[in-house]
């Protein structure tokens, strides 16, 4: 089955509405989706009738980003949720409550260094109660045109640079998050029916052993699997978490994280590879 277990819609920090990127994700020949948008699952009742009109099978998910000690972003990929239990959507209303005081600290933040944010989109994504994350935070200081050309000789005219520059650990207008932790998250999602899946390790943390030890310690908490197939995943990364996964009984999942097709790194569904090996994904999708 060709699958693609990540994806996200303008319901978090992604291009599209959640109809078009599972219609997308169909054309691409995906016959297993997930939407996990972060921290909310408001998109997905809209996927879910947009994937019996194209024959894909949804799996109910979420994506929620929380914190292990020195690592401040994590995510943890639930899925096969309950997505209509309110204890849920409780959960991730205090979830989003913590992600929007930090992005409004940042906001603070860049204010205090001399930028102009255009925060109409912010203002309207607080209003309806949708999650706010660094992407709209640097499309804010994109759209003003007063920081044009300070940002052009900062080297941050798009959004990468803006991240660089400002939006991630140790840059000018970083702030971390408090909530919730690896555990707290596996716990959210056991208590909504789902399982739970470390997403892109290599992301997030560089040295091997730091990963797996890692998983170690999420396992412990309850963790379900890893997200093995990545599209930013070596060979060489994907072979050691298959084999750890394979060892201890974890599954392992993939996905090319959709964000849209303008996006420039995670624009396509199916861009990753499997390098041969066989997926373990469970209950995920049955």
């Amino acid at each position: 089955m060709r699958f693609d277990l990540q994806s996200h819609s303008t319901h978090s920090d992604g291009a599209l509405e959640p109809a078009e990127v599972v219609a997308r994700a169909a054309a691409a020949g995906v016959e297993l989706l997930a939407l996990t948008d972060h921290d909310t699952v408001s998109g997905i009742a809209e996927a879910a009738a947009a994937a019996r009109t194209h024959g894909v099978r949804l799996s109910p998910a979420a994506e929620l980003s929380s914190v292990d000690g020195s690592h401040e972003d994590l995510h943890i990929l639930g899925y096969e949720l309950d997505h209509t239990d309110p204890g849920l959507e409780a959960t991730l209303a205090d979830f989003r409550a913590d992600r929007e005081r930090r992005v409004l600290a940042m906001a603070g933040k860049l204010r205090d260094l001399g930028l102009e944010l255009d925060d109409s989109a912010l203002q309207a994504r607080r209003a309806a109660g949708a999650p706010l994350g660094r992407p709209h935070l640097a499309e804010a200081v994109l759209r003003h045109p007063a920081n044009a050309a300070r940002l052009a000789a900062e080297g941050a005219a798009e959004p990468n640079g803006v991240f660089a520059r400002y939006l991630v650990p140790g840059a000018l207008a970083w702030v971390g998050r408090t909530r919730p932790t690896v555990a707290e998250a596996v716990a959210a999602i056991h208590a909504a029916g789902g399982v739970a899946v470390w997403a892109h390790p290599f992301w997030d943390v560089d040295d091997a052993s730091e990963v797996l030890a890692a998983i170690e310690r999420f396992r412990a908490d309850g963790l379900d699997g890893v997200e093995v197939f990545y599209a930013t995943h070596t060979r060489e990364q994907t072979e050691l978490l298959y084999e750890h996964c394979r060892k201890h009984g974890l599954l392992a999942t993939g996905s090319a994280d959709f964000h849209g097709p303008d996006h420039g790194r995670f624009n396509a569904f199916l861009a990753f590879e499997r390098h041969g090996l066989e997926p373990i994904l469970g209950p995920i999708g049955v």
